[in-house]
């Protein structure tokens, strides 16, 4: 499927070698590690469901924490404008909702809050590296997105695209 010497083609060792990858690897250890943590029966309060609240929010940070690197080999695998914008929403969406998690354990009580502090601050710095990232998407590498969210600018979901004039014949294709 990828050409050896195509220069776009990065292999899983230079994605994990990637700024943006190694900083999403060490969010996805420590998203693992205070979900880990956390368990409704270990925590104290009398109310339940404050403690069920709890440990949700933080199986949400573990899969969004999970999310993240998965989305950046995706992005880099697809060459593609369209496709790598879509997924980097989908890292930005995660990144966002760790953040909501993150909060959202401090009012259920969660104690160990230097490891929440230290969580926003690595994505914070995650942030930085993802825009700088973004940048460098090709945005004359693209096919045009028909739902329109993932063009580059100056691109309309309704643009004419001469790729769909190429005549196909499935008999010449399968022979």
């Amino acid at each position: 499927m990828f050409d050896e010497n195509d220069d776009d083609y990065k292999s899983p060792e230079e994605i994990a070698q990637m700024p943006i990858y190694k900083k999403a690897w060490e969010i996805m250890l420590l998203g693992r590690k205070i979900g880990s943590l956390v368990s409704k029966d270990d925590f104290e309060t009398s109310d339940e469901a404050e403690g069920e609240m709890l440990e949700n929010y933080a199986n949400y940070i573990i899969e969004n924490a999970l999310i993240i690197p998965a989305k950046i080999a995706g992005a880099e695998g697809a060459d593609l404008y369209d496709i790598r914008m879509e997924n980097a929403a989908i890292i930005r969406k995660s990144a966002r909702e760790i953040l909501t998690s993150c909060s959202g354990m401090l009012l259920c009580g969660y104690q160990n809050d230097d490891y929440i502090q230290l969580l926003r601050n690595e994505i914070e710095e995650f942030r930085v590296i993802f825009a700088e990232w973004v940048k460098t998407f090709d945005q004359e590498n693209y096919m045009i997105d028909r739902w329109g969210l993932f063009n580059p600018p100056g691109v309309n979901y309704d643009d004419y695209d001469p790729d769909e004039d190429m005549p196909f014949d499935p008999d010449d294709f399968f022979e």
